[in-house]
């Protein structure tokens, strides 16, 4: 493991101390924890949505989509008639 030097505002590193007072953890376990999911937001790696793809295909409670939005819009006036 690297150690890294990095100013913060006094204001953070206060913020910081208490939270981990609350949780019972150090300023260091609270950073690494923060710079591992800031990394993990800005990665470029989408196979969290390939995971998820298919996930409610058998469910019988979720109506299609489309079938939903074409309810939705019986009252209006169809492009067509304008």
């Amino acid at each position: 493991m690297t150690r890294i030097l990095a100013d913060l505002p006094d204001d953070d590193i206060d913020k910081l101390d208490a939270l981990g007072a609350k949780q019972k953890r150090s300023r260091a376990s609270l950073l690494r924890e923060a710079i591992k999911m800031f990394l993990a937001q800005k990665s470029d790696d989408r196979s969290w949505i390939d995971s998820g793809y298919g996930l409610w295909a058998d469910r019988d409670d979720i109506p299609d989509g489309v079938e939903y939005q074409r309810a939705m819009r019986e009252d209006r006036t169809s492009y067509e008639d304008i």
